[in-house]
């Protein structure tokens, strides 16, 4: 737990990525739990219900009998992209939180970064793999 300079609050601290996103997560102990991203709340910032639980699913699939104000900063990509880079920060944020939900947030596949990434463009060719059409005259 890190203790802030000017709320004098500790916090747990966690960087989630993927593609090009990144979330930095930030993760307070308190008495309801509150997401904020980029200063809106989840709902306007992900207005689509499945990327919503694929990016809340670390804290609604561990039993966890705490509640944490989360405050997200997620930057590049897409918001599909920053789903999943806030899932990973917030797995890597409970799992500072409690060393114990490490098997069960393996089990999830949460834990894992997503490596893929957008393949770079070759010269010679329109894009990473494909070629321009073939004549024979």
């Amino acid at each position: 737990m890190v203790e802030s300079k000017t709320t004098k609050r500790k916090y747990i601290e966690a960087v989630g990525r993927r593609k090009t996103s990144t979330a930095r997560v930030r993760m307070t102990p308190t008495t309801k739990t509150i997401v904020t991203i980029n200063g809106r709340t989840i709902e306007t910032y992900i207005p689509i219900t499945l990327l919503r639980d694929r990016a809340l699913e670390p804290l609604t699939k561990m039993k966890i009998k705490e509640k944490f104000s989360v405050t997200i900063v997620a930057t590049g990509g897409g918001i599909s992209s920053q789903a999943d880079a806030i899932r990973h920060g917030l797995a890597r944020a409970l799992l500072l939180y409690d060393k114990n939900l490490k098997t069960d947030l393996r089990k999830g596949k949460m834990l894992t970064r997503d490596g893929r990434t957008k393949e770079r463009r070759k010269f010679g060719l329109k894009k990473a793999r494909k070629a321009p059409q073939w004549s024979k005259r």
